[in-house]
């Protein structure tokens, strides 16, 4: 029987084309979906990357097998594809690998009304059934199911935007990057009417990446955009990553906003909207973030991290929001998913709305110093991790817990160091009042870490 727990992981599907993932495996993988969902229709989209359509189209293949029908979204940013799995009541799956670099392809793949499909919620059993039918040579099975093409750009655009209320914003000049990825096919929608000069930058739908990674973490695929706006003397810019379901924002001076910021604007936002709400923040988002969220009436709500263990608390909850650091948002209003562009249209709706700087409009949201996301391969997670507990151990004021890796937090810092489950890192933030104490704590902890 095949092998597939390489490339299927906790929350979605991610290998390389075609040494690990190819149009064989996909079609497998559809035929399991289709069985597993009991689906009579799935919907499908996909991002630019020269393997996604061939690989969409197996997928399908794999479906109608079945007796399912698909309708295909064609070209899509992830957040569309769950529009479309939420305005159709359908199973979806999005044919992306995201922000890896071009060898790779994957699938996100959601229940009807966008509640995601994880390790908890099936992706184990489409894995294993998957498995079975390439051992029994799935291929080749007559389609019994029809494949319908729709085009949901235009509606999704216009989802959008009655979501966020952009009528009276003053006009804005803003530069994007979108990386090659699919921001390039979805803002001009999105903007569309919108009193915005826009500067688009790499919007040439190109999975080849041919002038940096669609992955706007990495501080280095940022400069381009950081110039930009500085040099056009912009109101603020946005960098999508390949599938356009993150959204960074850069403010007017070049600076690089974080994602805690940004969830603490929008937090502050939806709760005047729904007021005594609750929200979801991530255990490494800043400790900011519930402070301000308190602050303003809302019920603050820690969880781990990862887009399945975000979702599957905010419909626990009712929560009207969800924010990672990792710069991806979740909005009640959209089916719990996460959509970047959402983020980014109330970020353009606070800036314009009135008449200061987009800095000073964030200042007031950004409360400590942090670290960043910094990681260390090491050979032994597990006897690192045991390191820096034994190292923190027994100091005064110092507490541990362990909801997602470990958290330590002692007088005025804390920091989180978990495993990473893709590869052999262990990943570091470490926040405290100020840069000096901030950097101690980083300091000492990558030292026993990388020892």
């Amino acid at each position: 029987m095949a092998d597939l727990t390489k490339i299927f992981k906790a929350y979605d599907v991610r290998g390389v084309v075609p040494d690990e993932f190819d149009e064989n495996i996909a079609e497998a993988a559809g035929a399991a979906f289709a069985e597993v969902t009991s689906a009579e229709a799935v919907v499908i989209a996909h991002d630019m990357r020269p393997s996604s359509q061939p690989l969409a189209a197996a997928f399908a293949r794999g479906v109608t097998s079945r007796g399912a029908d698909v309708v295909n979204a064609g070209l899509g940013s992830t957040d569309l594809l769950y529009y479309a799995s939420g305005i159709l009541g359908l199973p979806g799956v999005m044919f992306t690998a995201s922000h890896n670099p071009a060898q790779y392809n994957g699938m996100k793949m959601c229940h009807a009304g966008a509640v995601p499909v994880s390790s908890q919620t099936g992706l184990i059993e489409v894995r294993d059934r998957a498995a079975e039918l390439l051992a029994a040579g799935v291929g080749g099975v007559p389609g019994k199911g029809t494949v319908t093409s729709r085009d949901l750009l235009r509606p999704y655009a216009e989802h959008l935007r009655t979501l966020v209320d952009l009528s009276g914003i003053r006009p804005l000049k803003v530069v994007v990057d979108a990386g090659n990825g699919m921001a390039g096919h979805t803002v001009p929608e999105v903007f569309r009417g919108l009193p915005i000069e826009l500067t688009e930058f790499y919007f040439e739908l190109d999975g080849t990446f041919p002038n940096h990674e669609a992955n706007p973490l990495e501080p280095e695929n940022l400069r381009d955009l950081q110039k930009a706006v500085v040099d056009q003397g912009a109101d603020i810019g946005l960098a999508f990553d390949g599938d356009a379901d993150r959204c960074w924002v850069i403010d007017e001076t070049g600076e690089s906003v974080s994602p805690s910021t940004i969830t603490s604007l929008v937090a502050v936002r939806e709760l005047a909207k729904h007021p005594g709400s609750t929200v979801i923040h991530n255990l490494i988002t800043s400790h900011g973030v519930p402070e301000i969220i308190a602050e303003h009436g809302g019920v603050p709500v820690r969880t781990r991290v990862g887009h399945s263990f975000i979702k599957a608390e905010m419909a626990r909850t009712g929560a009207v929001f969800g924010g990672e650091h990792s710069a991806h948002y979740y909005f009640r209003d959209f089916w719990f998913a996460d959509s970047g562009m959402l983020a980014a249209l109330h970020v353009l709706a606070a800036l314009g709305e009135q008449d200061r700087p987009l800095s000073e409009v964030l200042s007031r949201y950004a409360r400590y110093s942090a670290s960043g996301e910094l990681n260390s391969r090491v050979a032994d997670q597990g006897a690192a991790l045991d390191r820096v507990r034994a190292t923190f151990a027994g100091r005064e004021g110092v507490k541990f817990d362990e909801l997602d890796g470990l958290t330590v937090t002692g007088p005025g810092w804390w920091f989180n160091l978990r495993p990473s489950n893709t590869e052999p890192f262990l990943r570091l933030n470490a926040e405290a009042a100020d840069e000096d104490t901030m950097a101690g704590v980083r300091d000492e902890v990558l030292a026993v870490v990388r020892s």
